[in-house]
């Protein structure tokens, strides 16, 4: 296939290209390089551009096109920020993706993967969160994407527009074989942040630890950037025989602790990690793990990467090889 990678040059953008490329398939890179990073674009043919300019996104598929598959990965994605400025994720989230999917239309593209977020749930009153659960984001990231999902759905019903919203909450780990990796400024991601504090770059905080869980830490749901491609595309794979707009949540199946995540860290890097416990994060619950049977059922999807340890090390082996 020819696929479309759009935000193909930022973390899971870019595993995602060099998932694809190992398939045998044609990749072509949009990415306006806000948060991406243009060395790390090293399959596929590389296209600077903003889904915000409809002439950018225009030229692209008219010039670059038609793709098979379209795969959407440009957001805005931090929580914090997008609460002092929202108008910045509905524009780019929203207003951008509408821009993508009317110049698809346009030019006879039916069939997007889009990558959403299980924030569209806000504070869920499950531990094990299902495609059942109310969608109720607590903050604009998570509104900006429930409401691409409902518009999916509505693009699907007026326009014929095949889709598959791929909802999770924590991508993380590395490249294997150490080509690229995770690198956001600022970082927010806890593992990364772990192993940046084990060479001084920054200091490692643990925000609340009174928590109605096992040591009082939040517990999240953590799951291998190369598990999350695959998804990906077994997503790209569905939509070639279903007709529809569909939503899946994916999930390791397991729950770590933040403390877990530590120990962990500590037994991969082979000493202590300092740390200090600050007051709770506003919004943060107990505990969010996502249920992905349904996924299991319908992609044929399960991770591979089960033992936090073995996603740690490759985030580990990156962080001290980093080559761009």
């Amino acid at each position: 296939m020819k696929v479309l990678v759009l935000g193909g040059a930022g973390y899971i953008g870019s595993h995602m290209c060099k998932f694809l490329s190992q398939q045998g398939h044609q990749v072509v890179v949009f990415d306006n390089l806000s948060t991406g990073h243009a060395s790390a674009v090293k399959w596929g043919e590389f296209i600077e551009g903003d889904i915000l300019n409809i002439t950018d996104c225009e030229q692209l598929f008219e010039q670059q096109g038609p793709f098979d598959l379209v795969m959407h990965f440009c957001a805005k994605s931090l929580v914090g920020e997008s609460v002092k400025k929202p108008a910045e994720y509905y524009k780019n989230n929203v207003l951008g993706t509408v821009n993508v999917l009317d110049t698809m239309l346009k030019t006879g593209h039916k069939s997007l993967v889009f990558s959403s977020t299980a924030a569209v749930f806000g504070i869920p009153n499950v531990d094990l969160i299902n495609e059942e659960q109310p969608r109720l984001p607590i903050n604009p990231y998570g509104q900006s994407k429930k409401m691409v999902e409902d518009i999916l759905k509505d693009y699907h019903q007026a326009y014929g527009l095949k889709s598959v919203c791929l909802r999770y909450f924590n991508a993380c780990g590395a490249d294997p074989e150490l080509e690229i990796g995770e690198r956001h400024e600022p970082e927010t991601h806890l593992i990364p942040n772990i192993l940046k504090s084990v060479n001084n770059e920054s200091n490692l905080k643990v925000f609340g630890n009174d928590y109605p869980t096992v040591d009082g830490t939040c517990v999240r749901d953590y799951i291998h950037i190369n598990d999350l491609a695959a998804a990906h595309m077994k997503a790209g794979d569905y939509l070639a025989t279903h007709d529809g707009a569909y939503a899946f949540n994916l999930g390791n199946g397991n729950g770590f602790s933040v403390m877990d995540i530590i120990k962990a860290s500590v037994v991969v890097v082979g000493h202590d990690i300092p740390f200090t416990v600050e007051d709770r994060r506003e919004g943060d619950p107990a505990v969010l793990v996502a249920d992905a049977s349904y996924a299991n059922k319908e992609l044929n999807w399960q991770p591979k990467y089960t033992k936090i340890e073995d996603i740690i090390v490759t985030a580990w082996q990156w962080h001290q090889n980093e080559k761009f």
